[in-house]
């Protein structure tokens, strides 16, 4: 198979360079170089656009064309007169050079051929017909082909290394700019333009004052024929087995208004809205305190569901539906909202191997740990947002959204432990939160600029947790928590409810020096009020409830906590030459309280927070910046809560009222250099975070006699893997480094790529009263190579490899996986088209392979040119791959797991195009 690859890429290679080049300079009537200059080469014959480019910043282009053939060369600038030249390659290069004359009748400009790509100061557009192929039919399709421009597996978009914080489909938010939906749904064949938004700032008075170098917002303008009509499409398929999929999706555009449906059901194994998805969509919304250096982030309150890998499970039934508007009832004044609901019954199985890093205690040895699960989930989640956005004039601007979140989650768990035997898990709750924001900025005049930022918060979470064991004398919590031995098994379960209310605003000041450099005072507030009640206690077999205690705490928890944040905040805006300068501080006073078991526990105290980013701009689209913050953090109550709380079966744990915040450094330096000129991005990043008093846990893992020795009176013990943990303020400063790069680079038909993301973190672990060192250092690589004919058929092969080291306590553990992958895309006989994607894994450790297994998907569809109707005949893991792997480790110990799949599936799908 190797030997056929490497045929085929030869092939391709030898015919994507079997041109010759073609270059030159383009200036103005006085000589003067152009820079990004568009230049495109049509072919006489074929009629078709063969080449195109930009000129750099010397007026420099280059193009590569076929040899033996008659072009016509059209170079275009903004206010200048449309530059042609016909030309006749041989076998050798060429050079041209064009001197372009101004031109103030701009409207009578006429280009022979619509450019591929237009850059208009910090907005990119790319016309999506020149980069579309016959086999695209989704955004995403369209996306990856785009210099500069990668969608990843979880549908998000960089451009030029840099996440898109959000997709607009004329200029109306789709799904509040969510890059996942909107990639995985838009139909490609409704694209007209691709608008890349660099600096993007949604509050137009307010662009030249923030720095949003790196904020970056994609625009995607329709084709004629999809505007003021209802368009999408309607799919349903079946397969054996009782496998089904319906995906109806519609779409309405019109000036005043529009409208986006979509649904999906299926039984296939496709999640389109994961519960990943769900807690991180925000809705559009960012707290006002987020540049404040003031961390503090309301957890969830649940034990935490069992997640997916790669999307891949057992067996998975999802129902998804969502609908988005967006209504103009005057040209100043925009109300928008959405719906959406998920509801997944999943179902996975996986074993797993723990190795436990802890010191041995009193002679006690290590008892590690294999485990096997069967678990049932079922959720249904619903997220709900309505927007209001007034616009008067240029100088006022008000903003209103209210976004909801609720849910009911359940999952059951058959779990067997290789120490505590059988444990039948149960968790359920059925939490909602409220958010509700107002931003309202105002110009006064072009040197005074006022922003008001609010945001409230609701929160209220409600998770029940229920495990029923075997009676064994490993179950050290029995004692611990003075269980009725007199049953015949250990049932027990926590209730717990947490209740958040936050209000989070600020008040910005700026006052404009000059067109240079402006300053910024910024009044802030954070307010925080959060009530944690929990319980544990014993089901006995009769169904009566048992109260129980214990001697090393509470067992009912009643905590309210407060937590005020008054800032004032100053920074100066500087920008000279090519450098942007923006030093800063700002000053905080904080007050803590939290109030259980009639002790009331208080803190008080001011800190003074510097931050300073720095930008140096080499070139219009090449940069460097430096960026520093201090930051403090603190915890929400789920940590001080002092009563015993349940964390899973094997683990209680214990908060600390007396817990304090912890301070954080934070640095980072980026590079960004997207060449126009030759299509090569190259991106490069490094950070480094060092906390100071980070919080910490302390867990203490009880001793059990050793069942080879039962009727020993020597006392030999070894450790159980139950324990009980207590979060504390460590001494030991934690320290984090990452660091990723990236280049890209695009030669003629052929896109070539190589990425690599490195992770270290070194923290400091306590186990039964002894420290040690933690560390783990993670390496991905990445590379690709992919054609890009219209068409040929394209392939695209690459490598990738991820190591994992863990050097944890006296241990050292360390993971490779390596995957080599091959996609085909391929449109024939005028109506067929063929996709393939072959991924094979070869997991690892320093000793031997642990697993082998590979992913092969395909698909066969057919639809006539003009045609409405799709007919396709798809075939997911086709080589019936029955488990994959996965590693993890925490501060307590490394794991392996294997993870099973969905078997092969084969569906049979129609397609109607609205």
């Amino acid at each position: 198979m190797k030997v056929k690859i490497s045929m085929l890429f030869l092939l391709i290679t030898t015919s994507a360079f079997a041109q010759i080049k073609l270059e030159g300079v383009v200036k103005d009537s006085i000589g003067d170089p152009l820079e990004l200059a568009n230049v495109v080469a049509i072919n006489q014959e074929t009629k078709a656009l063969d080449a195109y480019g930009i000129t750099n910043d010397a007026g420099r282009y280059k193009l590569s064309l076929k040899p033996n053939a008659s072009y016509k060369l059209q170079v275009s600038y903004i206010g200048m007169k449309t530059g042609e030249e016909l030309l006749q390659t041989q076998s050798t290069a060429l050079t041209v050079d064009f001197f372009l004359k101004p031109d103030n009748n701009l409207d009578a400009i006429e280009l022979v051929y619509e450019m591929p790509v237009v850059v208009k100061g910090d907005t990119l557009i790319y016309n999506a017909d020149s980069f579309k192929h016959e086999t695209d039919r989704k955004l995403e399709d369209v996306l990856n082909k785009l210099p500069g421009v990668e969608v990843n597996d979880e549908g998000e978009i960089e451009v030029e290394g840099k996440s898109v914080s959000k997709i607009m489909v004329e200029g109306k938010d789709f799904f509040d700019g969510d890059t996942k939906l909107a990639t995985k749904n838009i139909p490609a064949d409704a694209l007209d333009k691709i608008e890349i938004l660099k600096n993007y700032d949604e509050v137009g008075q307010l662009k030249n004052l923030r720095n949003n170098e790196d904020n970056i917002a994609i625009n995607i303008k329709l084709k004629e024929g999809k505007k003021n009509f209802w368009f999408g499409e309607v799919t349903a398929g079946a397969g054996l087995d009782e496998r089904y999929l319906v995906h109806p999706k519609l779409f309405y555009y019109s000036p005043k208004y529009s409208i986006n449906i979509i649904t999906d059901f299926n039984n296939i194994g496709e999640v389109p809205f994961t519960r990943r998805d769900y807690f991180n969509f925000s809705g559009g919304f960012r707290g006002p305190g987020r540049d404040s250096g003031t961390s503090f982030n309301v957890e969830t309150g649940d034990i935490g569901f069992l997640t997916l890998q790669n999307n891949k499970a057992k067996s998975i039934e999802a129902k998804f539906g969502a609908a988005n508007f967006s209504y103009s009832p005057k040209e100043t004044w925009t109300l928008s909202g959405f719906a959406i609901y998920s509801g997944n019954e999943t179902q996975m199985e996986q074993n797993t191997d723990k190795t436990y890093t802890q010191s041995e205690s009193n002679g006690a040895e290590v008892n590690n740990e294999s485990t096997t699960s069967d678990t049932k989930q079922k959720s249904d989640l619903g997220l709900f947002k309505f927007s209001s956005s007034y616009k008067p004039n240029s100088n006022n601007h008000l903003d209103y959204d209210i976004f909801a979140r609720v849910s009911k989650q359940t999952e059951y768990q058959d779990f067997y432990s290789s120490i505590l035997q059988n444990i039948d898990e149960t968790q359920t709750q059925n939490p909602f939160s409220l958010n509700q924001n107002v931003n309202y900025y105002y110009t006064l005049n072009e040197k005074n600029i006022f922003a008001l930022e609010a945001q409230y918060l609701i929160q209220d979470e409600d998770p029940f947790y229920n495990a029923s064991l075997e009676k064994t004398a490993e179950f050290r919590f029995s004692e611990t928590l003075n269980l009725d031995n007199n049953q015949t098994g250990f049932n027990v379960a926590q209730d717990k409810r947490i209740k958040t209310n936050k209000l989070d605003s600020k008040l910005d000041y700026w006052y404009v020096l000059n067109q240079k450099s402006n300053v910024n005072f910024t009044f802030g507030t954070m307010f925080s009020t959060q009530r944690f009640n929990s319980s544990i206690y014993q089901i006995l077999d009769s169904g009566d409830v048992f109260d129980l205690n214990s001697d090393i705490g509470d067992i009912e928890n009643d905590i309210k906590y407060n937590l005020s944040d008054l800032y004032l905040g100053f920074h100066y805006q500087l920008k000279l030459g090519k450098f942007t300068i923006t030093p800063g501080f700002s000053v905080h006073n904080y007050t803590t309280k939290n109030t259980q078991f009639e002790t009331v526990t208080k803190d008080n105290f001011a800190r003074i927070l510097p931050d300073f980013n720095t930008r140096i701009d080499l070139k219009k689209s090449e940069n460097i910046s430096f960026n520093y913050r201090m930051q403090t953090s603190f915890t929400d109550v789920n940590q001080l809560a002092e009563a015993l709380v349940f964390n899973n079966y094997n683990s209680l744990f214990q908060g600390n009222s007396d817990l304090e915040n912890s301070l954080s450094h934070n640095l980072s330096l980026r590079y960004f250099n997207f060449n126009m000129f030759n299509y090569t991005n190259i991106f490069g990043s490094i950070s480094y975070n060092k906390r100071v008093d980070q919080i910490r846990n302390l867990s203490e893992f009880l001793l059990v006699a050793n069942p080879e020795y039962p009727d020993s009176s020597d006392n030999e013990f070894i450790q159980s893997t139950n324990r009980v943990s207590t979060p504390f303020n460590s001494n030991f400063a934690d320290e984090t480094m990452s660091a990723n790069g990236r280049f890209e680079r695009t030669f003629g038909k052929l896109k070539a790529s190589l990425n690599g993301n490195f992770s270290y973190s070194k923290f400091n672990q306590f186990v039964n009263n002894q420290q040690s060192v933690n560390e783990s250092f993670t390496q991905t690589y990445r590379t690709r190579l992919s054609t890009n004919f219209k068409e040929a058929p394209n392939v695209q092969v690459g490598y990738n490899l991820t190591v994992n080291d863990y050097m944890q306590g006296s241990g050292n553990s360390k993971f490779y996986t390596h995957s080599p992958f091959v996609n085909l895309d391929a449109y024939f006989l005028k109506g067929f088209t063929l996709k393939a994607d072959y991924s094979y894994y070869n997991y690892k450790n320093e000793v031997e392979t642990l697993n082998n297994y590979s992913f092969f998907d395909a698909s066969l569809a057919y639809q006539k040119k003009d045609s409405k109707w799709e007919y396709k005949l798809g075939a997911t893991n086709i080589l019936n791959t029955k488990s994959l792997n996965q590693d993890s480790t925490n501060e307590l110990f490394t794991s392996t797991s294997e993870y099973f799949i969905q078997p092969r599936y084969l569906v049979l799908s129609i397609k109607y195009d609205l």
